[in-house]
């Protein structure tokens, strides 16, 4: 499953852990991804929506 929301394109983050000693090393923040159905023009289709795409009313109709 891609890590990219296909309705604003949010996707993975990177940057750095960063210790007690103040060491830096690599992470990354995978944006919260669901595959969702919903309503497209009259069709059901299946998406890569993140949760904040969901929670606004107006950018995603659920399909029932």
């Amino acid at each position: 499953m891609s890590r990219k929301c296909e309705i604003c394109g949010k996707g993975q983050v990177s940057g750095n852990n960063v210790s007690h000693s103040n060491r830096h090393t690599r992470r990354k923040w995978n944006a919260n991804i669901q595959t969702v159905v919903i309503e497209e023009n009259g069709n059901a289709t299946r998406k890569n929506i993140c949760t904040r795409c969901l929670r606004t009313r107006n950018k995603v109709n659920k399909a029932i």
